[in-house]
């Protein structure tokens, strides 16, 4: 395993970033079809700790809170905190008692609740990167930000992130920051891979301009980019949120996954590794968020630090791109899943 900074901070993460939404399944959670139980998850963890991996990723809404829990005893059993990095989100309502719209959002009432159902999931006294999942249209920027500062001053955080936003409102969010003296964001979990790249546009710039780490979600398109188009797995066949993202533009986005295939075969490698490789080559990258249920994840994750592409490989995986619309929770409209109608661009 190899490590960097997270960012402009000194703290030190694995290339390779474990995402845990896939552990646990709860009564309204839309990943259940192919989410994992405790006994399945407790041995993921402790591989991945053998293989290096010190960065581990959830998030209070995976599963109701369940993944934290899960995640929590894993580390708890086989890690040592003082060596580990664990990240998680706030900012959607876990459950629907909260009518008045309280338990959700990026508000100081709901942010400072939050952190403390996170720390009690988790079983630990605070967490390393605290994330806002997404942008709360309906809260003061000034209050969500000195809550964070705040939350850290307390000590139940150690650095702040964010996720899923668009490249003005990260600007806002960190211009407020600096502006009052409150702690500023230090990664972005951002919807970055080789078939969704309109983050390069403006938010990877202002990344590297202030030294600001990018942690990509969904760095494999949902598995996308690691087998033939139209293949169908059980993720594939129940996973609405994958399908709204990319189905869309399954025409365009085939031809570059052909030529992962091709660089995979031609290199004796997987396709996992190519489009993780990618991404590690982009400067501004420091450790992809992969989805991990499997062991063979594991692997062929780690295995992906130690490919170098060429400028060759890497243009030839660039080139065929063509511009997509936003998808996923960039938009504003709350049900975004169904509201979102992304057309396919036209062919160059």
């Amino acid at each position: 395993m190899k490590y960097v900074k997270l960012g402009n901070t000194g703290m030190d993460v694995s290339r390779i970033c474990f995402g845990a939404m896939g552990f646990g399944k709860a009564e309204g959670w839309s990943h259940n079809a192919w989410a994992i139980d405790e006994g399945d998850a407790l041995p993921l963890v402790k591989k991945a700790l053998e293989k290096g991996v010190n960065f581990f990723d959830t998030a209070e809404v995976y599963a109701n809170g369940i993944s934290e829990q899960i995640l929590g005893k894993a580390l708890k059993e086989f890690g040592n905190r003082d060596e580990l990095v664990v990240a998680t989100k706030a900012f959607p309502a876990t459950s629907s008692k909260f009518s008045s719209g309280n338990g959700g959002g990026a508000s100081r009432k709901a942010l400072m609740s939050k952190i403390d159902r996170s720390l009690k999931n988790l079983g630990m006294d605070y967490v390393d990167l605290y994330i806002l999942h997404r942008w709360d249209y309906g809260t003061p920027v000034e209050e969500t930000m000195e809550a964070f500062n705040d939350i850290i001053k307390s000590g139940k955080v150690r650095y702040i992130g964010a996720s899923a936003m668009l490249a003005n409102q990260f600007q806002k969010a960190q211009y407020t920051a600096d502006k009052h003296g409150f702690t500023q964001f230090v990664s972005m979990q951002n919807h970055y891979n080789l078939i969704y790249r309109e983050e390069e546009r403006e938010m990877m710039q202002i990344l590297a301009d202030q030294n600001v780490a990018s942690t990509p979600y969904s760095p494999l398109a949902s598995g996308r980019l690691t087998r033939d188009t139209g293949t169908e797995t059980n993720r594939s066949a129940n996973d609405i949120i994958q399908t709204a993202k990319y189905a869309s533009t399954e025409a365009v986005d085939k031809v570059i996954i052909e030529r992962v295939a091709e660089i995979a075969l031609k290199r004796g490698i997987l396709r996992s590794q190519v489009a993780l490789a990618w991404l590690l080559h982009k400067a501004v990258v420091a450790s992809p968020v992969v989805g991990i249920t499997k062991q063979s994840h594991i692997t062929d994750a780690v295995g992906a630090v130690d490919v170098a592409l060429s400028s060759e490989e890497i243009a030839y995986l660039e080139e065929p791109y063509v511009p997509h619309r936003l998808t996923g929770p960039l938009m504003p409209e709350p049900n975004w899943i169904h509201a979102v109608q992304v057309s396919p661009p036209a062919p160059r």
